[in-house]
This record gives structure tokens, sequence and C-alpha cells, in this order.
């Protein structure tokens, strides 16, 4: 194992602007993260706030992080945006006057007024830099921690971010960031400078750099910058004696004594917490919103659903009412179920690393609970879905000359349902695990074992072994293929018309379909026993019979 930090010690104070500089590798993102309570685990040492030892949950509440990725919610306008923020964090303590007149104070601070009507993905690299520092900025957190805000930017850009933090920074507030070489005019910017090598301090000061270099002997060239210069040495190109005298120097300084002080957290006091129930409609008007914008996928998915229920209505032509054609009727049951597993999944791994991402920023910073979160994604898929469900089935079900019986239909479609949103709930399962690449390879892969053992038993009417039944039965297709497979041919349903050049039709009869498929025909037994057993009395029995 490597050792990242070593021996590092240091002071950041209220309306100072630091930079954490050095070169790649140095452990500026590490001691950042370990600041600002990302990562907390196999650290040793001490962090006070103003005298105190920290309190993490208490430090969230009083802080934020803005890490390195610009990444931001699409499909909502600045403003947009920013009033979500406002309604998250702020709930109900401030009236919606009260909440604009905040947001559009920080829109202007951050010159971003002019843009408050564009969408986020349509904003350049340093307007949406901006606009994540104003996100965070809506419930006025004292520390605010900057992993290489200037990244991706030109030098206008990175010189307009790293201005409005000194002005963030001028008003009070403790602005801490990583930087890798900043221009001499943003290096100026700095108050307070913390350069790094090999996890360990080589440089702390004032961003004039030029009598710590002289006392070294060195001196930075004429229309250098000193920045670049500082970084050369820190990067061994001058020698690593110069970075073991350097590292001596910075450990001779003295570290000034800070009085302990009780009232640091007091932030918390003018901020109680948001109902979490707030949360949860918040988020759901915001997701909302953004499926509301995505139209075009709305519509392709519409026209997907269409064209599979076509194309399946076609080639399963009027074959639930037909005796001789039983079998292949349960094949239109398990491509119903295949449908609906992966069509709802797909776009899920695609999509939901990305969300990811941003929600593990979100929650880090405290926007809102998980569990919120959670239940407005649930939500708001539930109707989309249905929709899309209730245009297929509707195309297939007619088509392919299902019994026309409302308790069939009931049956035949919430089960189809069932089945979609577990497709889609495995979906977003592996894709919060994974990214967008590994996602698309592992869930059909898993799913495809989903499927296989779904119909181990079809077609043999001995017992299984006990092993492969259970594992039979952790297949949700298999719950699926004979809660179908009941619905269309239980509930004494009466002998199906075969054609008239049939000579024999041995499946005329749906309990000979049953006693054929094998494992279902305990099914059959189950209804004749109960004619009035409803679909859910059926789908207990059968749970009870697999524990």
């Amino acid at each position: 194992s490597k050792i990242l930090l070593k021996g590092i010690s240091g002071q950041f104070k209220s309306g100072e602007l630091t930079a954490i500089m050095g070169p790649s590798g140095a452990g500026k993102s590490t001691l950042l993260n370990v600041l600002a309570g990302y990562k907390f685990t196999e650290i040793s040492g001490s962090i006070n706030i103003n005298g105190q030892p920290r309190d993490m949950q208490e430090f969230k509440k009083m802080s934020c992080y803005i890490m390195q990725n610009d990444l931001a919610a699409p499909g909502l306008t600045v403003i947009e945006a920013m009033t979500f923020a406002a309604d998250l964090k702020l709930g109900r303590r401030k009236s919606q006057s009260e909440k604009h007149f905040v947001i559009n104070e920080i829109l202007a601070m951050l010159r971003l007024s002019e843009v408050q009507d564009t969408f986020m993905e349509q904003l350049s690299g340093g307007e949406r830099k901006r606009l994540l520092i104003a996100l965070e900025l809506v419930n006025n957190p004292p520390v605010i921690f900057l992993d290489e805000p200037t990244t991706g930017l030109d030098e206008l850009s990175s010189f307009h971010c790293i201005d409005s933090l000194q002005k963030l920074a001028h008003f009070g507030r403790n602005v801490i960031c990583s930087i890798h070489t900043p221009n001499a005019s943003i290096f100026n910017k700095f108050d307070h400078v913390y350069v790094m090598t090999d996890g360990q301090c080589t440089y702390k000061g004032t961003s004039n750099v030029l009598p710590f270099l002289k006392s070294l002997n060195l001196e930075c060239p004429k229309h250098y910058n000193p920045a670049d210069f500082l970084i050369e040495i820190c990067s061994g190109d001058y020698g690593s004696d110069l970075i073991e005298q350097m590292m001596i120097h910075v450990n001779k300084l003295p570290i000034l004594p800070i009085s302990p002080v009780k009232c640091e957290f007091e932030f918390d006091k003018h901020n109680p917490k948001v109902l979490r129930f707030d949360q949860f409609k918040t988020l759901t008007k915001r997701m909302a919103l953004q499926l509301y914008r995505n139209r075009d996928y709305i519509y392709l998915k519409i026209v997907l659903h269409i064209f599979l229920g076509l194309v399946i209505g076609l080639l399963f032509l009027n074959m639930g009412n037909d005796g001789s054609k039983a079998l292949f009727n349960f094949g239109f049951c398990f491509a119903c179920l295949i449908v609906f597993l992966y069509i709802p999944m797909l776009p899920v791994l695609q999509h939901f690393p990305f969300e990811v991402r941003i929600m593990k920023r979100e929650h880090f910073n405290r926007w809102y609970n998980l569990s919120a979160y959670y239940w407005a994604l649930t939500i708001i898929s539930i109707p989309l879905q249905i929709l899309l469900g209730f245009i297929y089935l509707s195309i297939v079900y007619f088509i392919t000359g299902q019994p026309l019986e409302w308790q069939r239909c009931i049956m035949f479609f919430s089960t189809c349902f069932i089945c979609a949103f577990i497709g889609e709930s495995i979906g977003y399962n592996i894709a919060s695990i994974f990214n967008a690449v590994n996602s698309m390879f592992i869930a059909p892969a898993l799913t495809c074992v989903t499927i296989l053992t779904a119909i181990q038993g079809f077609g043999d009417s001995t017992p299984l072994p006990l092993y492969r039944t259970l594992f039979m039965y952790t297949s949700c297709i298999r719950y699926g293929l004979e809660a179908l497979t009941t619905a269309m041919y239980g509930y004494d349903r009466p002998r199906l018309p075969c054609p008239v050049e049939e000579i024999y039709c041995h499946f005329s009869s749906p309990k000979e379909i049953f006693r054929t498929i094998g494992k279902v025909s305990h099914t059959a037994h189950i209804l004749k026993d109960n004619e009035k057993m409803s679909f859910l009395s059926y789908l207990f029995d059968k749970t009870k019979r697999c524990l």
C-alpha cells in the first residue's frame, strides 16, 4: 500500500481564498477529499474547527464540496435549477419571494443573470462551473471546497471563475480549492497557497512566493509565471535536494494557536432540517419536468411499443383461441414477459449511471435524503410505464385473439406490468453500481440466466430435483409464465375450438395444456378446488410453496 499524505499540517481561515497546488499525483485531490469529509477511512491525525475537534455530521451541514466533474441535471434552465436547489435546501423556512431574492443575488454575483433562461446543457464550460458554485450557495455555507474548478476552461473563463471565488471568500467564507498550474493573474487572486509534492507540503504562505524562493537562493526568471516555476521545482526539475530544503523550511514554520470557540455550528440553527416529504415533492416535480422536456424519448418509446405490438401480434395472430396453437400461445406469453423485462431495463442502463454521479454530489452536499430520491424516482416512472405497457398489450391482446374476459385481462395486464417494474428495478440496481458500458453488458447477461431458469420443468411432468426447483423459483419470469398461463387457460376455461381440418386436437382442453407443460399442472387443481380464488391468493399460495 502507498501512503498518499505524509505529515500534512496547516490552517485555512475564513475570508481567504486558498489554493492547494502541486504537480499531478502530488495528493491535492486526496487532501481535499479528507478535508471535505469525502474520504474518512485509513486516516490518522486530527482536523479541528475553531480549535475544536471536527464533528463530521455537523461539519457536512456547514460545508459543500464541488467536485471536478461539472455534471448538471439536464432539461432544466439555470433559474429552474436554482429554484429546485432552494426548495430542497431551504424548504418552508423561507417564502418564495425570499428564495427568489437570494437566487437573483447569487446569479448576479456570479455573472449568470443573463443566462438564467438557458438550459444547463447549453451553457459554456465556465458558466457551468459557476452554476455549480451558485447551486451550493443557496443555503449560504461558510466553508466551500472545490476540486480543480478551472479544469477544461480557457484563460478568460478560468479567471472569471477564480474571481467569483475570491469575491465569495471576501464575504467571509472559507474557500479552499485545488488547482494545477494557474496563470499569473489567477495565481495572484489567491490569499493563501499550499503547495504539495508526493503527499507532503513544500510551501505554504501568500501568493507572493518570490521572497521564499530567494531564501532558497532561487530567482524566478523575468516574465515567467511564479506558479509555473514553483511547480517545476516541486516536480524535481531542479533536483530533489531543493525539494528537501523546502520541506525542512515548511516544517520549521510555527502553527498559530486558535482559541476554542463554542459557537462553530450556529449555521445549523439558522438552517433547520427540511422535511423528507418536502424533499420528495420537490424531487418528483424536478424529475417530472425533466421527463416532460425529454419528449423525443417519450415519442420514441411509444412508437417502439406500437411497432413491437404489431410485430409480435402478427407473429402470433389469432393463436389465443385456437386449440391447435396452444403451445404457440404459450410462446406468446413468454415473448411478452421478455419484452417487459428488457424494454424498461435497457434505457435505465444507459442514462442512470450519469444520474448517479449527480445524485452522489447532491446527496453528499445534503440536498436531500436518499429515501426521498428513491421514492421520487419510483413514483415518476409508474405512469409512463403503465401507458407504454397498455399501448403494447392493447395491440397484442386483441390481435392474438386472447379471451375477452375482464378477469383474465386484468391478470394478464397486471402480470406484465409487474414484470416491467421488476426489469426497471434490475436496471436501476445494476446501473447504480457499474458505469454505462459495463451495465449494458452485465444486466442482459444476468437476465438471460433468469429467462433460462424460468423454463425448467416445462414439457416434463416428472418432478425436478430439489436444487433445480429452488433455482427455478428464483426467476421472476417463472412466476410470470405461470401467472399468464393461468390467466389464459385456468379458472375452468371451456374447451378451445380447433380448425375443422384437425383430425385430433389434443390441446383443445386447457387441462391437457397444463399437463403437457409440466410444473404448472398443480395450478389447474388449485383453481379447480377453489373457483373463486383470486389472483393475489394464487400468488400467495405459490410463494408458500416455494418457501
